[in-house]
């Protein structure tokens, strides 16, 4: 006798919380998301549906296999994966579980998912993050982004946080926390200049300053050390 279980019908797509790794690509055109455990090697983007990651030719969530998008119900809990050292420059993402998925007593095992909003945690430094820049790893063609304050932005690649809605897209929405006093919305994706999603306003304004000043001070301090050197210092 094969146990067959529960169907459910909401009247609205559950929401489910997860943390995990933005990314960029290499040439810069595309940003999403990689996952912190098995999945972590398929990235994945605002709007996405899963895979078996064994290569498995069944749809997601399969019974008898653990493929398919994970997420918890309490947003406490998702928050917590956020300690362990190996998640410090994650991100906490708000989700829609879409598709068919099986209900567990922490969270879901689903099939496709929108990311609704993407909050991104302070700077290793405790600063208010400011942007998300090279974390220093990654995944071949997608370059790992942790967030950084104006001050530690300095030569990295980087992106504003407005920036990263934009480029990934399809309406998402990214908080920056500042600490124990909440969080700051980021507007969602749109083509800058367009009006409405995506028009840069006077705090997204303010960021972009402020990156551009620390990019600024780090040249500056690169140019006034070439001249300690001296013309002839190369040459012994």
């Amino acid at each position: 006798m094969r146990l067959r279980l529960p169907r459910e019908r909401p009247p609205q797509p559950p929401t489910g919380y997860k943390i995990a790794f933005p990314v960029l690509s290499q040439d810069g055109t595309w940003a999403g998301f990689t996952g912190v455990s098995l999945g972590g090697a398929e990235p994945y983007a605002v709007v996405a549906d899963a895979g078996c990651v064994y290569g498995r030719r069944h749809r997601p969530p399969a019974r008898l296999c653990d493929c398919g998008f994970h997420c918890l119900h309490d947003r406490t809990a998702a928050e917590g994966l956020l300690c362990t050292a190996g998640h410090r420059g994650a991100v906490l993402l708000e989700v829609r579980v879409l598709g068919a998925y099986i209900r567990y007593e922490r969270g879901f095992r689903y099939a496709r998912q929108r990311v609704r909003t993407m909050t991104v945690g302070p700077c290793a430094c405790g600063a208010r993050p400011a942007a998300l820049a090279d974390a220093g790893w990654g995944r071949p063609g997608l370059r790992a982004l942790t967030s950084a304050c104006a001050g530690c932005v300095r030569g990295r690649i980087c992106l504003t946080l407005a920036a990263f809605a934009r480029l990934a897209g399809d309406g998402l929405r990214v908080l920056a926390a500042e600490g124990t006093g909440g969080a700051v919305a980021a507007e969602p994706g749109g083509p800058v200049g367009a009006g409405g999603p995506g028009t840069l306003n006077l705090r997204e304004l303010v960021a972009e300053a402020a990156l551009l000043q620390a990019r600024l001070d780090w040249f500056q301090t690169q140019l006034a050390r070439l001249g300690e050197r001296g013309p002839g210092a190369d040459h012994g």
